[in-house]
C-alpha cells in the first residue's frame, strides 16, 4: 500500500530506534527526565523562546496553550477551517470553555483587517459585557486544511500586530512550522518571534513516532505543565520517546525539503487529470488537496482498492500527504493509479 493518508504514518528509522533504546530516562513528573530535558531545551532554543514542554500530541498542546492564554467564557479567533477547530474534538469549549470565533479565510491565510471587523468595534452605547472578550488569537503554519499553505511573512507579522494592539495573547500552531520553513529558508524562530507561545509536532513528516512541545516563556510553559498534568498528559520515564523526536528534529528536517518534491511531482500529474481539480500553485508544501468529479469516497475506495491510500477530506474533496516513507517512484506509481481511476 502508498499510504498517503498523512505524514503522521512515517515510522522510526533504525537510528532513531538505537536512539531511543539508549536514552538515559528519569521520571518526567519530577522533572528529572534528562533526554526530555534535552528536547525541550534544544526546541525552545530552534522557536528563540525560553522553555518547551513536550507533550504527547500536538492536540493536546495547542489545548493547553488556549487553556494557559484564556478563562472559562474568553472568545478565541482562528480560521474556520484550522485543525483546532476541525480535529480536535471540541476541545476549546470542553477543556478551556471559551467560544471559538471563526474567520473565514482562504486557505487558512486572512489579513489584519479581516482580523479588525472580526474584533468588532466597542461604542459607549453598547454594554461591553454582551459580547465574549477577544483575548487571544490562534494561527495555523503551514495550515493543513488549506492544504500545507504557508504564511506569507508580511502577512503573518500584521496580523499578529493588529492582535498584540487589541490586547489579544497569540498562539501559533505550528505541527508543521519546519515544512514552512524548509520551503521558505525562512528560521523557525523567526516565524514564531510575533507569538506568546507555539505548538510544534515531531511525529509527522520528522518521522518520530510520538510527540509535540508547546513553546514560550518560562512563566507560561510552568503555567502550561499544569495543565498538560489536568488533561492527562504527565510521563514517566518519556525519555524513550522523546529521544526519537530530538532525533528526528537533529536529522531530518533537511529532508522535508525531499517530501516537497515528491508533493509537486504527484500535483504536476494531478492537475493534468480533466476529472480533478486541483490549483497546482496552491501546492506549497507536502499537503494535497483537490476535488473529484463523481466523489470523494468513491475515488478514495477505488484507489485504495488498487493500493493507494487518501483521506475523504469532503463530499467531493480529497488530501494527499506526500512523507519520508514514500519514495519518488512510488509517488509516480500513485500518480498513475490516481490517473487510471479518475479516468485521466
Amino acid at each position: 500500500m502508498i499510504d498517503l493518508r498523512s505524514d503522521t504514518v512515517t515510522r522510526p528509522t533504525p537510528a532513531m530506534r538505537d536512539a531511543m533504546a539508549n536514552a538515559p530516562v528519569g521520571d518526567d513528573v519530577y522533572g528529572d527526565d534528562p533526554t526530555v530535558r534535552r528536547l525541550e531545551t534544544r526546541t525552545a532554543e530552534l522557536l528563540g523562546k525560553e522553555d518547551a514542554v513536550y507533550m504527547p500530541t500536538g492536540s493536546m498542546t495547542n489545548q493547553a496553550a488556549i487553556r494557559a492564554h484564556t478563562e472559562p467564557g474568553d472568545r478565541v479567533v482562528m480560521d474556520i477551517g484550522s485543525h483546532v477547530v476541525r480535529s480536535e474534538g471540541g476541545g476549546p469549549a470542553a477543556l478551556s470553555g471559551v467560544t471559538v470565533h471563526p474567520i473565514v479565510g482562504e486557505r487558512g491565510l486572512f489579513t489584519a483587517a479581516e482580523l479588525r471587523v472580526a474584533l468588532g468595534v466597542a461604542h459607549s452605547g453598547s454594554p461591553a459585557t454582551l459580547t465574549p472578550p477577544a483575548t487571544l488569537l490562534c494561527l495555523e503554519n503551514t495550515h493543513n486544511g488549506g492544504g500545507g499553505s504557508i504564511w506569507p511573512l508580511e502577512e503573518l507579522d500584521a496580523v499578529a500586530a493588529m492582535a498584540r494592539a487589541a490586547g489579544l495573547r497569540r498562539h501559533l500552531d505550528g505541527a508543521r512550522i519546519w515544512n514552512a520553513s524548509a520551503a521558505t529558508g525562512i528560521p523557525p524562530a523567526r516565524y514564531a518571534r510575533n507569538f506568546d507561545s507555539v505548538s510544534v509536532c515531531f511525529s509527522k513528516g520528522l518521522g518520530a513516532p510520538v510527540g509535540s512541545a508547546l513553546v514560550g516563556s518560562r512563566d507560561f510553559t510552568a503555567r502550561a505543565r499544569r495543565f498538560k498534568q489536568l488533561f492527562g498528559g504527565g510521563f514517566r520515564q518519556a525519555g524513550i520517546i522523546a529521544a526519537g523526536a530530538l532525533f528526528a528534529l537533529e536529522h531530518h528536517r533537511a529532508d522535508l525539503a525531499h517530501d516537497h518534491e515528491k508533493a509537486a511531482r504527484l500535483a504536476d500529474v494531478l492537475a493534468q487529470v480533466p476529472a480533478i481539480d486541483l490549483a497546482r500553485e496552491d501546492v506549497e508544501t507536502n499537503i494535497l488537496r483537490f476535488d473529484v468529479a463523481g466523489g470523494a469516497p468513491r475515488f478514495v475506495d477505488a484507489c485504495r482498492a488498487r493500493g493507494v491510500a487518501m483521506l475523504v477530506a469532503g463530499a467531493t474533496s480529497v488530501r494527499a500527504v506526500t512523507h519520508r516513507d514514500v519514495s519518488m517512484e512510488e509517488v509516480r506509481r500513485a500518480g498513475e493509479v490516481v490517473r487510471g481511476v479518475a479516468g485521466g
